[in-house]
């Protein structure tokens, strides 16, 4: 997964001048509890830095970045390459905002779920996030990756990773203990997500496999601006 801008300063719709620039159009949707660091570890993905000042999302922020991503062979050999504009969207976690970021998720094709490791209740929280998901997203297993933030703080360490791979994988999730501070695993974390959402659009080559929304229609972001991506999860 290589880059080819850290991020552009304003939103690109799904069509316009800038729509040859890129070959997919990517939503990516930040999830968790107030505090978990979802902004400092888009942030992070997006500046590779460190944003310090805690500023509580009001509503929806996002940010952007381009990637290029190469699909990795069963016998790892690397094919084709997409030129991806990822749009990566910062929900509030406060319940008072739920109604307004619930809005979001049909719009999104993967989720980041953020918890914080020196916080156990937000682990346990992850469980009513996932609810929402399976309300509210556009199919009932939408593509989601686990991530235990402030991986850092190890003195504060409160969810142990057994305890969090344990969780992860009674929801069939990827897991990745995360630092918004030092970068660790962030980008795996993102290029984990994104792997599972081009490969889910390469079986939607077959409509016949597309998930059905609640209104018996279709994902309209599976519908790739030029051609449809292929690869399997190297996560």
């Amino acid at each position: 997964m290589g880059e080819v801008t850290d991020r552009t300063a304003s939103p690109i719709a799904g069509g316009g001048s800038a729509a040859a620039d890129y070959d997919y159009l990517i939503k990516f949707l930040a999830l968790g509890d107030s505090g978990v660091g979802k902004t400092s570890f888009l942030y992070q993905y997006t500046d590779k830095a460190f944003n310090g000042k805690f500023i509580s999302t009001v509503g929806i922020d996002f940010r952007e970045k381009r990637v290029v991503h190469r699909t990795i062979g069963a016998d790892s050999s690397v094919g084709r390459t997409h030129r991806v504009h990822l749009q990566l969207w910062d929900t509030a976690g406060q319940e008072r905002f739920r109604s307004l970021t619930t809005a979001f998720f049909r719009d999104a094709m993967g989720f980041l779920l953020l918890f914080d490791l020196t916080n156990e209740e937000s682990l346990l929280n992850t469980r009513n996030w996932l609810s929402q998901l399976q309300t509210h997203a556009y199919c009932e297993n939408p593509d989601v990756v686990l991530c235990g933030n402030k991986a850092d703080l190890e003195d504060s360490r409160r969810v142990s990773e057994d305890r969090a791979r344990d969780m992860a994988e009674k929801f069939g999730l990827p897991y990745f203990e995360t630092s918004a501070v030092t970068g660790q695993n962030v980008t795996k974390a993102v290029d984990c997500l994104l792997d599972r959402v081009m490969a889910r659009m390469d079986l939607y080559v077959d409509q016949s496999q597309m998930p059905k929304l609640k209104n018996g229609s279709k994902h309209p972001e599976h519908r790739a601006p030029h051609h449809s991506g292929n690869n399997g999860c190297s996560c």
